[in-house]
């Protein structure tokens, strides 16, 4: 690989590390603000939203489909919406920390974390066909390629060897 090549990697690299990392504080802003919103809450501010609006335009489509989530978001649900995006947040956060420090084992592991993800991800679209993970996995799918080669990019430089 050129010179050029290597660097247009590193950057697309860097790059993708920025915006993970940005994803993954606002994950793990968002789990904790999820402990705030309790059913009564998310309800209390569904209708808030909700009310004019459908008063105005009853076949409003966005409206209802805030609504049918405002009825649908349960203590298990908040749990879940808790549990997953500290998880995920903090996980993810840790890797980037890591991938941004450059410790050799961080990448495999990387892989195998962003992958997970993607596995998640698709299991969680196939089940509710939300398009807003296909961001989110051609993100990850990205992410995956660019740590590859950033990876093999390193050891390269580094003769075969890194410490």
């Amino acid at each position: 690989m050129g010179s050029g090549r290597h660097r247009f990697i590193t950057i697309g690299f860097n790059i993708g590390l920025l915006l993970k990392g940005l994803f993954a504080i606002v994950e793990i802003i968002g789990g904790i603000l999820s402990v705030l919103l309790s059913p009564d809450r998310v309800n209390t501010l569904v209708s808030l939203i909700t009310n004019a609006e459908l008063a105005e335009d009853p076949g409003d489509i966005l409206m209802h489909y805030l609504v049918i989530y405002g009825h649908s978001y349960s203590i298990e649900t908040q749990t879940l919406l808790i549990a997953y995006l500290l998880a995920h947040g903090s996980v993810k956060l840790f890797t980037i920390i890591l991938l941004w420090k450059k410790i050799l084992w961080s990448y495999p592991f990387a892989v195998v974390c962003f992958s997970g993800f993607i596995i998640y991800q698709i299991y969680h679209f196939v089940n509710s066909h939300s398009w807003f993970l296909i961001p989110l996995m051609i993100l990850d799918a990205v992410m995956v390629v660019l740590v590859v080669l950033e990876y093999k990019r390193m050891k390269l430089e580094a003769g075969g060897f890194y410490s």
